[in-house]
């Protein structure tokens, strides 16, 4: 669920409640890193994935206030030799808006050719950098010189790569894939009237 301009902790909460996962758990650990800051926006995304022979299931919250953004993410696990019954972990981290430093919002539309302005896509792909997570490819440099056997050290990129969040009409809905846009709106928006 996303939601934008002013709202209540009650509407993140019941936002969370609907996601059936772990209600009581994931919003005690987001009311206690929102704080008393009012929330400008929300995503509440509860995803199932398959891993091997398991189901596992796993909730992100996103939430937007004034002054941050706090990321919530929960994931149950099975049992283990060190804990032999199933268990869940929180956790959360608030990073402050000037930190952000992208938000990319990836849209995949079927039949572009007879797209219409407005229409959801299909898919939506939101990642957002803030400099916590870098992703470093290297790769062997080279030249041009086929018999060159010099050693021309290293060559590659870095990669914010703190959060991606996909959402998909036919996994999430529409209202979901509606939700996500609005809330990589009301983040940008908000990203660049805190360097105004």
């Amino acid at each position: 669920m996303a939601k934008t301009g002013t709202t209540t902790t009650q509407d993140l909460r019941s936002a969370i409640e609907r996601s059936g996962y772990y209600p009581a758990l994931v919003s005690e650990a987001v009311e206690s890193a929102v704080g008393p800051e009012p929330i400008s926006s929300y995503l509440v995304h509860q995803e199932t994935t398959f891993d091997a022979n398991e189901v596992r299931r796993h909730v992100t919250v996103l939430v937007l206030t004034p002054s941050r953004f706090v990321v919530s993410h929960t994931d149950e696990q099975n049992g283990d030799a060190a804990t032999p019954v199933p268990y869940a972990t929180t956790s959360t981290e608030s990073v402050r808006l000037d930190r952000i430093n992208s938000v990319v919002v990836s849209r995949m539309v079927a039949n572009p050719e007879t797209y219409t302005p407005g229409t959801l896509p299909r898919e939506v792909v939101l990642t957002i950098g803030w400099g916590a997570v870098q992703r470093l490819d290297l790769e062997p440099a080279g030249c041009s010189d086929p018999n060159c056997d010099a050693d021309h050290g290293y060559t590659g990129s870095a990669t914010a790569d703190d959060l991606s969040l996909r959402v998909s009409e036919a996994g999430d809905g529409p209202e979901t894939v509606s939700q996500a846009l609005v809330f990589a709106r009301a983040l940008s928006e908000a990203t660049i009237a805190d360097r105004v």
